[in-house]
């Protein structure tokens, strides 16, 4: 058998495998005695039809094609193992199959081409010496006090309230409804569908719905009504009321107020293992402290990231990325379901090739990141050993008990974050860092999609 190599673009060996004429004979006659064995003819015992007969009824192309498939796929896996090709996934036939099985003749020699994809090739650009630009995240004091304020919400007690107009952070229970606002700048026709609600909870604070919905309620008494002429947002979620003007008619049928816990040593116990106020602030500003250093140096690294994909190129095989890909579906899916949504409804197989394709850039950037800073560690000698892999994943492990874990999977994924950990700290002590002001490298707020709850809570 003889074959012939040629390096492809996108990680792909082409073989030219010419097959000898003794081999494409043997081939044949082997396949024509297993059809013969298993073809059903009227009139004939299984394995007792004669030549002729089964090549006039079955067809001649029909068993030249199945000769032509094991001969292919035999001297695919021959020449692989001949040439030492370190194959992934399958390979893809470069021929015509029509056109081999009309030309092929049993008996003779015959020629075809086919590619596989091979692990790519990383030639390491410029890694050292670099310059990056990055957010610097600084701890915010008020960040604590948004927390504790929360808590506290949470454990806010709902007083009624008497003697008084609604105001801002009460909790008013209403009765609405919306007709469309004519010329004329009157309500007009039915009730529009979502724009109505009775005894609906509403909390007086602002943002959560549209513009002038909840400053129109300030003010009221129990059992006021009001008139409140308002337009929906453009970008309304609701397609149908995006940009309508809209008559509310509003009822305040019951209020209450929210009677905050006091901050002392009994509401720290409460909401936490600390016995004190003081002790819950300290661990709570330790807390953020470390995590605006942790997002710093993430920051830090992503920008390393980015600029080593700028300076190293690789040409990646179809395989590596479809298989990327459907790590990032899986990924998808697994997280809906700890969501508790019903993956089956929300993959359907249009919605599956659309994420295909938008996970694709994902998908690349993945794989180009791991085998560069693999193939950094590898150059600079970084490493970890079995016991730190070992003990990072029996910390893992215990946080995942119950669970089936494929272990040497894990070990696998544990020892590449550990020497991916490592060489991205090696490649910071070598790299230029620029630290700017936290949101200075975003975009610009104007092409971010507005608030979705703006969008959802008044219908």
């Amino acid at each position: 058998m003889k074959i012939t190599q040629e390096k492809l673009p996108a990680s792909q060996i082409g073989l030219e495998i010419e097959i000898p004429a003794e081999t494409s004979k043997n081939t044949y006659e082997k396949v024509v005695k297993e059809i013969a064995k298993t073809a059903n003819i009227p009139g004939f015992r299984k394995g007792k039809i004669p030549r002729p007969i089964l090549l006039q009824r079955l067809g001649s192309e029909r068993i030249k094609a199945a000769v032509l498939e094991e001969l292919i796929q035999d001297s695919l896996q021959e020449a692989i193992k001949q040439e030492s090709i370190n194959v992934l996934g399958n390979y893809q036939l470069k021929s015509d199959f029509e056109d081999l099985v009309n030309t092929y003749n049993p008996g003779e020699s015959f020629t075809f081409k086919a590619a596989v994809d091979v692990p790519p090739e990383v030639n390491l650009g410029q890694y050292q010496g670099l310059q990056v630009k990055a957010e610097e995240i600084l701890y915010k004091p008020e960040d604590v006090d948004k927390l504790i304020d929360e808590r506290r919400e949470k454990l806010a007690t709902l007083v009624p309230v008497e003697n008084r107009g609604a105001q801002m952070n009460d909790l008013a229970i209403i009765d609405f409804e919306g007709r469309t606002i004519g010329e004329n700048g009157e309500e007009e026709g039915d009730i529009l569908e979502g724009v109505e609600g009775e005894e609906y909870q509403v909390e007086l604070s602002e943002g959560k719905f549209i513009a002038g919905f909840v400053e129109g309620i300030v003010g009221m008494n129990i059992d006021e009504t009001k008139k409140l002429p308002l337009t929906f947002p453009e970008d309304y979620g609701q397609k149908d009321l995006a940009g309508q003007k809209v008559m509310f008619t509003i009822t305040l049928k019951d209020l209450k107020e929210k009677e905050l816990p006091e901050l002392d040593d009994d509401f720290a116990q409460e909401v936490s293992e600390f016995e004190t106020m003081t002790a819950l602030r300290e661990s709570l500003e330790k807390q953020y402290q470390e995590k605006a250093l942790n997002d710093t140096q993430q920051n830090i690294q992503s920008a390393i990231v980015d600029e080593l994909l700028k300076q190293n190129s690789i040409e990646l095989p179809n395989t590596m990325i479809e298989e990327e890909v459907q790590n990032i579906l899986l990924q998808t899916a697994n997280q809906l379901q700890s969501y508790g949504m019903d993956v089956s409804q929300f993959f359907t197989r249009e919605m599956v090739e659309r994420m295909r394709e938008t996970a694709k850039p994902e998908a690349i950037k993945n794989i180009n990141t791991k085998l560069i800073i693999a193939k950094i560690a590898e150059q600079e000698s970084i490493s970890v050993d079995d016991e730190e892999v070992k003990n990072k994943c029996t910390e893992i492990l215990e946080g995942l008990k119950n669970r089936n874990v494929d272990e040497d999977k894990l070990e696998k994924l544990v020892a590449y974050d550990l020497i991916a950990e490592k060489t991205l700290d090696w490649l910071q002590e070598k790299t230029q860092v620029e630290l700017l002001p936290e949101g200075s490298l975003k975009p610009d707020e104007e092409d971010e999609e507005n608030n979705p709850e703006e969008t959802t809570e008044s219908n």
